[in-house]
């Protein structure tokens, strides 16, 4: 199994900045891709962000790309979400994600983000 825990959220005026971290343990070598989520209140949770483990391939939804920039550090065990230029829409609590060889998808217990106008 795959534990993480997110950290890093908080309130930010609208054009700030944070930078969001998640720490995995557990079976990591097992860990073929990580992601980040989002869930606003009312709404689906909906993939954000995606790194691969063992290379480097990114993936990101539109609503973010030249905003949001994943970034990992396997010798840490460690993902991370350098977020810029956030608006009031990217309100929500987010969730990582790990997807890992025979356990499939493993979560955080996330960690809200509030960009105020």
């Amino acid at each position: 199994q795959v534990q993480l825990v997110e950290s890093g959220g908080g309130l930010v005026q609208a054009g700030g900045s944070l930078r969001l971290f998640c720490a995995a343990s557990g079976s990591t070598t097992t860990i073929t891709r990580m992601a980040w989520y989002r869930q606003a209140p009312g709404k689906q949770r909906e993939f954000v962000a995606s790194i691969s483990w063992g290379g480097s391939t990114t993936n990101y939804a539109d609503s973010v790309k030249g905003r949001f920039t994943i970034s990992r550090d396997n010798a840490k065990n460690t993902v991370y979400q350098q977020m810029t230029s956030l608006k009031p829409e990217d309100t929500a609590v987010y969730y990582c994600n790990a997807q890992a060889m025979w356990t499939g998808d493993h979560w955080g217990q996330g960690t809200q983000v509030t960009v105020s106008s």
